[in-house]
């Protein structure tokens, strides 16, 4: 047997051993966080109530070098932690990517509370690079973590905090009124938002030629965050020269992450498959 077989088929038996382990759970502030957003105490509603936020990592048996820190969606009032988050875990190991789900803290009346969360989680994964055969950290979310995590795209503030590229499920880009998921807004900056801060958070207007490259995927019939989300931020990422790779599928609605019932779920993971080996390798 050639020695390539024998390293494919060990990397296989390892994959398959990495399904039946839980993640390592990383804190992101074991010292405490530099701001707060004035949670504490259980949610009446039985929703998640972040207040210590971490980061689940999943490293890959044979790492090609790539990481992943994923940002699940819930309108920035809970987080879907498993259709957005755990469930791809095992898929982008196969693939050789290190995957990590951020449980992230929501905002309640403090902006920036979640994207200090998810800059932290890329400095986590940067300083870890080593240990876990890491060459390039990518930023994904859904919905809003899709904000989210064009928000990191588009804000950082410096080397450890810029994305790689990015990866968006049907994401909430924009938060002007006429154009965006009003919860998530609503949420993230409050009813009486002003202009300036709307603006800022719209992150299609805060594109640079420094941003990183994007996939992104949404569906026409989405009734809940507008497919224009995904089509203005890619035409921003155009007119900056930013390569970009938009995919819009005729029905799906909203909220299917790696779910089967996705009529299109064999066509997104193709596609980002072969995006990611050759925007990224």
């Amino acid at each position: 047997m050639k020695l390539k077989t024998i390293f494919l088929l060990g990397c296989s038996l390892l994959v398959g051993a990495l399904r039946a382990q839980t993640p390592i759970t990383v804190p992101l502030w074991p010292d405490g966080a530099p701001n707060t957003n004035e949670m504490t105490g259980e949610k009446p509603d039985g929703t998640l109530h972040v207040t210590s936020p971490t980061l689940d990592v999943y490293p890959a048996a044979c790492p090609n070098g790539l990481a992943i820190v994923m940002c699940p969606g819930g309108g920035y009032h809970h987080l879907a932690m498993n259709h957005e988050g755990h469930d791809m875990a095992a898929w982008f190991n196969t693939l050789g990517i290190t995957y990590a789900v951020l449980t992230y803290r929501m905002p309640n009346g403090h902006r920036e509370v979640p994207l200090s969360d998810a800059q932290q989680a890329l400095r986590l994964m940067r300083r870890r690079a080593q240990e876990w055969g890491i060459r390039q950290v990518g930023i994904m979310g859904a919905s809003a973590g899709g904000h989210l995590a064009s928000t990191a795209a588009t804000h950082f503030t410096d080397a450890e905090t810029r994305p790689d590229f990015q990866i968006l499920f049907y994401p909430v880009v924009t938060m002007h009124p006429d154009n965006t998921h009003m919860g998530s807004h609503n949420n993230l900056l409050g009813q009486e938002a002003t202009k300036e801060a709307e603006d800022l958070f719209s992150n299609e207007r805060q594109v640079t030629p420094q941003t990183p490259p994007a996939f992104i995927m949404h569906s026409t019939d989405d009734k809940s965050v507008p497919v224009t989300n995904s089509v203005d931020y890619y035409l921003a990422l155009l007119a900056n020269g930013v390569s970009a790779s938009l995919h819009i599928y005729p029905v799906g609605g909203h909220g299917w992450g790696f779910r089967d019932r996705f009529p299109y779920k064999r066509q997104w993971t193709g596609e980002l498959e072969k995006w990611l080996r050759e925007t990224t390798f």
